[in-house]
């Protein structure tokens, strides 16, 4: 596949660079390894407004017929993005490649999905929040946020966690990789994944027992899954929806 026509696939969401399969997320490395390389042999040119990038990677533009609605003031969405049907995207923000954002997902201001991130339907993705992006290593998986999730204000997603359906993240929450996840419903430890239908919110841990820790009162931060959700947790996100229409 040349560098134009695999743009417009991964734009078109005919293939994306990871997607569900019968045992978790599938990470397609030949895709990574083709964005990769339009980075390693492209030219970098003079864009509009006084901007250079490689050749490619012209910011995309949308219209009325799109589907899709983008607020002005400021945001970028690089090609090789998947936008779906009525996705609002508030400014300013920043779509990096290879990004798969699904229908009627709410983008608000100041985020940052980054290159190869995966984000399901009727996503919520509250105001300043960092979504990660991986293209290298290029076996690693993206940060994968499934359907009707909410992700509050400030939080940071990194290192190819998986936010599962229904669950709701708690302003400021830090998640990745080697952030614990301490489970106090079902009484366990967990880690790069949130599991369905959980509320996920902040919290911190004792870092060890070391008299000179205990003297300084030293902690590391954890996420704690307090409760799954509930009628109440349901009612609590219903406004969200008005800004969908």
């Amino acid at each position: 596949m040349n560098n134009k026509n695999l743009l417009v696939a991964l734009e078109a969401g005919t293939i994306r660079v990871a997607k569900p399969g019968l045992k978790g997320w599938d990470v397609d490395i030949k895709i990574k390894q083709g964005i990769l390389d339009l980075f390693k042999n492209s030219k970098v040119v003079d864009m509009p407004g006084g901007f250079c990038d490689k050749e490619p990677f012209i910011p995309r533009s949308f219209n009325g017929n799109s589907g899709v609605r983008i607020v002005p003031g400021g945001t970028a969405v690089r090609p090789g993005s998947f936008i779906g049907k009525n996705v609002v995207i508030m400014p300013p923000s920043y779509i990096n490649i290879g990004a798969y954002i699904d229908d009627n997902t709410m983008i608000d201001s100041h985020v940052l999905v980054g290159s190869c991130a995966q984000i399901g339907k009727t996503v919520h993705i509250s105001a300043g929040v960092q979504i990660g992006g991986v293209l290298e290593p290029i076996g690693n998986r993206p940060v994968i946020i499934e359907d009707n999730a909410f992700v509050g204000a400030g939080a940071i997603l990194v290192e190819g966690i998986v936010v599962g359906k229904n669950s709701v993240i708690a302003p400021g929450v830090v998640l990745s990789a080697s952030i614990p996840i301490y489970d106090t419903v079902n009484k366990k430890i967990i880690k790069g994944i949130i599991p369905e239908n959980a509320v996920v919110v902040q919290g911190s841990r004792k870092l060890n027992k070391s008299s000179w820790v205990l003297e300084q009162e030293l902690s590391l931060c954890c996420a704690i899954i307090i409760k799954y959700r509930d009628e109440k947790t349901d009612a609590s996100l219903e406004l969200e929806n008005l800004l969908r229409s």
